[in-house]
């Protein structure tokens, strides 16, 4: 046969697996706005890095437009300055008759000077005057001593042959006379600078091509000793289509490349212009490469290096204040969470002990019904208890006048239990309707009498001495008798629960002013601890065992309805003492009479 399981109660704290939502949905906000936060300022220092760049990019476009403007201006005097008449007969030139204007033959002049210092310390020879005509892009550079001899040669110079260009000249022309009308012959730009004392003679020659070149390149160098340097730049450099040298200012970054990517990019119009973000020198500097120009034709690129330390400042000024409002935001937000996960908890605290409150609201409403069901059935028997006190009282009196009074005495008592049995019977039967104070003057000694009458069995019963203290006049207070009387007895039953073994209950009365008296009882009991006295008087509080807990608490509410309040002095294992403070005198009510 199986055996049914049936639950009649369990009284547990249920689990609350509840998520945090709104803690929850507000760190997602937060993560939400810090990024969009981060977003925004990631996107606005990348704006103020590209405002800034084309700040600079303007700078240096500015700066090469100015060299380029200047560089045409010199290119067009150059042009002007160099115009000459074909002279019949060949005059060296000294150093001394240049003109200022003459940037080209001055700029000549500098390399024949270079020449002329290696010849007089001997450390000139064909090979090298051939490695400076190949790097300065000039036909030949050649030494002509004081009789007229060619003594060394960048090139191998020879008579002209039939069908052959001066490209293809050899052997050598050891006249330094044929060699100047050879010049002349083929149409090749010159110039002859001879010694001071006329012990010799330095001849440059360079084909059209290369006087272009030259001419630009002096136009340039002029252009930028012209801007000085007034300009915020590390350096400026511009070279023509294939790549020479132009001209050049400041320092350098490293090995130069003449020719990269940004070149060919510029050159060719694939690209306006080409900005790469360097470091030179532990500085930072943008590195613009834009296209070169004479009159409006692109004959090169310039390069030009900018500081960008200003720009860096503002930059990292940016970054680090959008960094500290990050931070500040974080730090709202984790405040905002914990604040909301404090209140949440604290909710969730609340709704777990009304949830115990109404468990226990619950189990007294199943109690409240099952007594009143006991109750109901409880009548009959005490209506059998009445007749047969009545009878007892009416044909068993004994015939000693002092048993007699004795019997009289205990018949009483017994009357007076049943009727508030039934009384509170009744109560609970009528426990929807509101429950009245029935307020009359009686003595509250009679009533402190009648309850250790009916006590002091008991006690003695436990080993408990019950000891009253209280004069013989009666002390008239308002009372509702019955009432009061239950709640000093739940009072007294408390104390001797409290004693283990033997002790002693004292029960006292005394008038504490005109206005109020004080029932006193003092137990020798357990005591209460600190914890537990902010708790005795809630209806769900309760260290027994058995029963329902609700002595305290009815007691309680039936002296707070009398208009009187209850205090506990207590020690732990020392004993607790409970003053019942009542008005003497009956205070004005309204119609409503109090509620017990």
């Amino acid at each position: 046969m199986k055996h049914e399981e049936k639950i009649i109660w369990q009284d547990s704290v249920s689990s609350h697996d509840r998520s945090f939502l709104q803690p929850l949905s507000v760190a997602i906000a937060c993560v939400v706005f810090v990024a969009l936060f981060l977003f925004m300022g990631i996107m606005d220092i990348r704006r103020s890095d590209r405002a800034l760049t084309g700040l600079m990019e303007n700078q240096g476009l500015a700066t090469i437009s100015v060299v380029r403007k200047m560089a045409e201006d010199n290119l067009k005097n150059l042009i002007q300055a160099s115009q000459r008449e074909n002279a019949p007969s060949f005059t060296p030139l000294k150093e001394e008759s240049f003109s200022p204007q003459n940037w080209l033959t001055s700029a000549l002049a500098v390399i024949g000077r270079d020449v002329d210092e290696k010849w007089q310390s001997k450390q000139i020879s064909n090979e090298y005057l051939q490695k400076i005509a190949l790097r300065e892009n000039l036909w030949l550079i050649a030494v002509i001593d004081k009789g007229g001899e060619i003594v060394f040669s960048g090139r191998p110079v020879q008579s002209p042959v039939e069908g052959k260009n001066a490209e293809d000249l050899s052997p050598p022309v050891s006249n330094g006379a044929n060699l100047i009308s050879f010049l002349q012959q083929q149409d090749i730009n010159f110039v002859a600078l001879q010694r001071k004392d006329g012990s010799g003679t330095v001849v440059i020659a360079m084909k059209k091509d290369a006087l272009r070149y030259w001419a630009m390149r002096v136009s340039v160098v002029k252009a930028m000793e012209k801007l000085g340097e007034r300009q915020e730049h590390l350096y400026l450099i511009i070279l023509d289509k294939e790549g020479k040298i132009l001209g050049q200012a400041g320092k350098l970054p490293g090995p130069w490349k003449k020719l990269d990517s940004a070149f060919y990019s510029v050159l060719s119009g694939r690209k306006n212009i080409e900005t790469r973000k360097m470091t030179f020198e532990k500085q930072p500097i943008l590195d613009v490469t834009a296209p070169f120009q004479f009159s409006d034709r692109v004959g090169g690129i310039a390069r030009i290096g900018l500081k960008r330390e200003s720009a860096e400042r503002i930059l990292s000024e940016n970054r680090r204040n959008m960094f500290v409002s990050l931070l500040f935001t974080f730090i709202v937000a984790i405040l905002a969470m914990w604040l909301l996960y404090q209140n949440q908890n604290r909710h969730l605290a609340g709704i777990i002990e009304m949830e115990r409150r109404l468990e226990k609201a619950e189990r007294l409403s199943s109690l409240g019904q099952l007594a009143a069901g006991v109750a109901h059935e409880i009548r009959n028997p005490l209506n059998a208890i009445s007749m047969a006190s009545q009878r007892l009282k009416r044909e068993f009196m004994p015939a000693d006048p002092e048993k007699a009074a004795e019997f009289q005495n205990m018949a009483g008592v017994i009357r007076d239990e049943i009727r508030r049995l039934n009384g509170i019977i009744e109560e609970f039967l009528t426990f929807s309707k509101s429950r009245r104070l029935e307020m009359r003057d009686y003595s509250i000694t009679e009533v402190l009498r009648k309850m250790t009458d009916l006590i002091r069995e008991e006690a003695s019963s436990r080993g408990i001495t019950l000891n009253t203290q209280w004069g013989d006049n009666p002390e008239i207070i308002p009372m509702d008798v019955d009432k009061l009387q239950q709640a000093l007895f739940n009072l007294v039953k408390n104390a001797m629960e409290s004693i283990s073994g033997e002790g002693s209950i004292t029960i006292s009365l005394k008038a504490n002013d005109r206005n109020s008296r004080v029932i006193r009882i003092s137990d020798t009991g357990c005591g209460i601890t600190a914890e537990e006295l902010d708790k005795i008087f809630n209806p769900e509080y309760t260290t027994k065992q058995k029963g329902l807990g609700l002595g305290l608490s009815l007691a309680h509410e039936i002296i707070r309805g009398h208009g009187g309040e209850i205090r506990v002095l207590s020690r732990e294992n020392e004993g607790t003492t409970f003053e019942v403070i009542l008005p003497a005198e009956r205070k004005n009510e309204n119609p409503a009479n109090p509620r017990a």
